[in-house]
């Protein structure tokens, strides 16, 4: 699949910011399908690359689908609303955008002639378990819209499995770590910035296992799920992450790069307090690391290092504030219909 034409949506989001360079130093033509909501410049390393076409679109239009799937190979499915919060600011958004746009999404990709559907699900689609290693059988058990969408997009893709229409589902751990479009509003991030820049981590509840996975790594993996043959993932489901710790083991690896790399910081406080939010479960990773031979190697620790060192060096301005590192303060503001 090398050197193809890979459409992504959502490539101007957090995840696809990192990714779609990755792609393009790689040799691939990207499309990328993105509202912009958070900002246009975050591609401007490779804005110029001749081999990269950014589409300002919804997704949830179908004529501009067939546009911007003609000539596509593959697809790499990253667009959604992308946490509880942003979805339960407006249920019926987030479920036109994550659900009803899923199946015209796949269906198009397939009459266009994409051969390759990849989609990034969640490991949340597994809500609470109390299993030792949550692997892909286990049963799904959403706890809210977001997760339950995410859920019920799985088998609308994996039904469309063919012998030219290869579908793999990606379920990736809560993804952490430094991005040109960068998120302050999930795990790992959070705490950093908080120790950052208050000296202090709030760990909510504490004994919650939550699988993470650094955004290096998830880059990876999208990366080399074009290459593979398409008997390796045709119809396949995969977990995918590195690390399964609780919020307080966290907010430890936290503390210690921060108090070790960041001037002023060296005395972070942790408080821990109580939480509503129980989403707990430890996933295995095995199964695509016995099939496909990847495994995600890159730590908090560094992740919460390249985070540092960007709030160092002033790539994070205003980060208790600013709008655009918080996915509900930004839907907030633009009021997407």
């Amino acid at each position: 699949m090398a050197n193809g034409t890979v459409l992504v949506t959502g490539g101007a989001g957090y995840v696809g910011a990192v990714l779609v360079p990755r792609l393009l130093s790689e040799g691939y033509a990207v499309k990328v399908l993105d509202l912009y909501m958070y900002g246009t410049e975050v591609l401007d390393s490779v804005k110029d690359n001749p081999r990269l076409e950014q589409i300002n679109g919804d997704i949830r239009d179908q004529t501009l689908l067939k546009t911007a799937l003609a000539g596509t190979d593959s697809v790499i499915h990253l667009a959604c609303i992308s946490n509880d919060p942003s979805f339960e600011l407006n249920p019926d958004l987030g479920r036109s955008i994550n659900f009803d746009a899923f199946e015209p999404l796949v269906r198009i990709s397939k009459e266009s002639g994409v051969r390759r559907f990849i989609y990034a699900s969640s490991s949340s689609v597994y809500g609470v378990s109390e299993a030792d290693n949550v692997t892909e059988e286990h049963e799904l058990k959403p706890m809210t819209d977001y997760s339950k969408f995410k859920a019920m997009c799985e088998p609308i893709l994996l039904d469309e499995q063919s012998g030219d229409f290869s579908t793999v589902v990606v379920r990736p751990a809560t993804v952490f770590g430094y991005s040109p479009r960068q998120r302050l509003d999930l795990v790992v991030n959070i705490l950093t910035n908080h120790a950052v820049n208050t000296g202090q981590i709030k760990a909510f509840g504490g004994d919650q296992k939550r699988p993470n996975i650094h955004i290096d790594d998830v880059v990876e993996l999208y990366a080399k799920l074009l290459e593979v043959p398409d008997k390796a993932i045709g119809g396949e489901t995969f977990n995918v992450g590195h690390e399964n710790h609780t919020i307080c083991e966290i907010a430890e690896s936290v503390q210690g790069v921060v108090q070790a790399e960041m001037p002023g910081r060296e005395r972070v406080e942790i408080v821990t307090t109580p939480t509503d939010d129980k989403r707990s479960y430890h996933i295995s990773s095995e199964k695509i690391r016995e099939q496909l031979g990847f495994r995600a190697t890159r730590t908090i620790e560094q992740g919460v290092h390249d985070m540092v060192t960007a709030f160092r060096d002033g790539k994070l301005p205003d980060p208790m504030d600013g709008k655009r590192y918080f996915n509900i303060k930004t839907m907030q503001d633009i009021d997407l219909k």
